[in-house]
């Protein structure tokens, strides 16, 4: 096999034959490719800013989804999120527990909480949300007893 010998003078005789060729001077070459550099200078800039606003305005649509009702007190009932059963998701199967009776709000939303056997631990505000009692079991008790009388009939 035959290797393919290149000269270092074979490389250069090209692109000096096409300048010598085509007439252009290096001053015109040289303002052209500047003037090429500043138009995609320009595209850089105009995609920078299309993304910045493009940015605040999907910010601003996710800002106005969010639930804004996270000022709790003191006494009040709240869930707590369980990020522990996010791993092994199962139908019906509520990552929501509680509720919890709030104890004190302290500073950048930590929270602490009182349980049911009366132990109090802190959690982050991120994981709470209000609870909303139900309907009270004496209506309950009179429904129950509706649908008992539309079942006899």
């Amino acid at each position: 096999m035959a290797k393919i010998v290149i000269y270092p003078w074979s490389l250069n005789i090209k692109p000096i034959r096409l300048l010598k060729t085509s007439n252009f001077e290096p001053n015109e070459l040289h303002a052209n490719r500047l003037l090429q550099i500043n138009a995609l200078e320009e595209l850089w800039n105009e995609s920078y800013t299309n993304s910045l606003i493009d940015k605040d305005k999907n910010k601003i649509w996710h800002d106005a989804r969010l639930k804004v009702n996270k000022e709790f007190e003191e006494g009040q009932k709240v869930l707590l999120y369980n990020s522990r059963l996010k791993l092994f998701p199962g139908k019906l199967h509520t990552r929501w527990s509680g509720p919890f009776t709030m104890k004190h709000v302290y500073l950048y939303s930590v929270i602490e909480l009182w349980s049911k056997d009366g132990t109090s631990f802190k959690v982050n505000g991120h994981r709470v949300k209000k609870y909303e009692e139900g309907i009270p079991n004496e209506e309950l008790i009179d429904e129950g007893m509706d649908f008992e009388k539309a079942a006899a009939t």
